[in-house]
């Protein structure tokens, strides 16, 4: 009697085991479509607020997601583009290096704004018009290695800065005050 009852508890336990590996399986095709969408679109998801249990920040080469586990999973950024966000403001900012996705909040939520960017050269990067997120920043894909010149107008009001997109850069920009 004895002798079966550990069999059936060792059946047991094998077949919880077996069902934990087939969860652990899940968690990495979970993962495996986080790696397979374009980098730049997740970015902008968690941007955009559409991850609400997860934590994310982006440095000069990569992507840093922090599951409510505490677990941190790093993404590589394209070789050729730099993320940068910055977040004009007139009153509030705070100081910031490493962009947090979703901690991050800017003071001019949904706002527009005519931006200009040119590059060391006098090139034109951009000069469009173009609206802040939820979270009061105005996300950018730049070349890489490269130093801006960067102007934003907004009700009349202007801030100008130079801004770089080399390893190892500022990938916050809250210093833009509009005046």
């Amino acid at each position: 009697m004895k002798k079966g009852l550990f069999v059936l508890i060792g059946l047991l336990v094998v077949v919880m085991l077996a069902a934990c590996n087939d969860n652990a399986g899940e968690d990495e095709t979970i993962l495996d479509e986080l790696e397979g969408q374009d980098i730049k679109e997740t970015v902008h998801n968690y941007s955009d607020g559409s991850f609400d249990d997860v934590s994310a920040s982006i440095t000069s080469h990569e992507l840093i997601v922090t599951d409510q586990n505490d677990k941190e999973t790093a993404y590589e950024l394209p070789e050729e583009e730099f993320f940068v966000s910055i977040a004009p403001y007139v009153d509030t900012t705070h100081p910031c290096e490493i962009h947090s996705l979703t901690g991050c909040q800017g003071e001019l939520v949904e706002e527009e704004f005519d931006l200009f960017i040119e590059d060391e050269d006098g090139n034109v990067v951009m000069d469009e018009k173009v609206n802040s997120l939820e979270n009061g920043f105005i996300d950018l894909w730049l070349p890489r290695d490269q130093t801006y010149q960067v102007t934003i107008e907004h009700d009349g009001k202007v801030t100008e800065s130079e801004i770089s997109t080399f390893e190892g850069d500022n990938t916050c920009v809250t210093t833009m005050q509009l005046t």
